[in-house]
């Protein structure tokens, strides 16, 4: 394996470890499917059932029960499409941003303890790491296009 595999194995084993990790040491009453679901409908906006469950590598069966279980507790909502009148699109409700945002502080405050004993050099490296991470991200969202509601031409 090359070094740049190499690199690219690490970092990746690494972003899904520390999100388990802070996952499983939140405070929080949603179960982690959901709670990854709410952060894709966040990441894609209002999108199709079938465009969720391809970027969850789900079947669209799998994901349309998955966010019918949102629906039920008004953490997402339906919407028409505006492209296809025979098709819907999901998208958070208020009040499934809310709970997200909730998630997100709670594993934040598992993490805190951590950060907050760290030396200010590091944190200074950690922001480093994490521009590097995103700008990894922007390029690779140019390779692989995120997919969308819309129909191809």
């Amino acid at each position: 394996m090359s070094e740049r595999q190499t690199v690219g194995n690490d970092l990746l084993r690494a972003a899904a470890r520390l999100t388990r990790w802070a996952s499983r040491h939140a405070s929080f009453d949603l179960p982690y499917a959901q709670a990854r679901l709410l952060a894709l409908l966040d990441e894609l906006g209002p999108a199709r059932v079938s465009v969720l469950a391809e970027a969850d590598h789900s079947s669209q069966p799998a994901m349309t029960t998955a966010l019918q279980r949102l629906e039920a507790q008004g953490l997402a909502q339906r919407r028409a499409d505006p492209d296809d009148a025979r098709a819907s699109l999901l998208a958070l409700t208020d009040h499934g941003r809310a709970t997200l945002d909730r998630v997100r502080a709670a594993r934040l405050a598992a993490l805190a303890p951590t950060l907050d004993g760290l030396e200010d050099a590091e944190i200074a490296r950690l922001r480093t790491g994490i521009d590097v991470m995103e700008d990894l991200l922007r390029r690779a969202a140019a390779v692989y296009p995120t997919p969308t509601t819309r129909k191809e031409p």
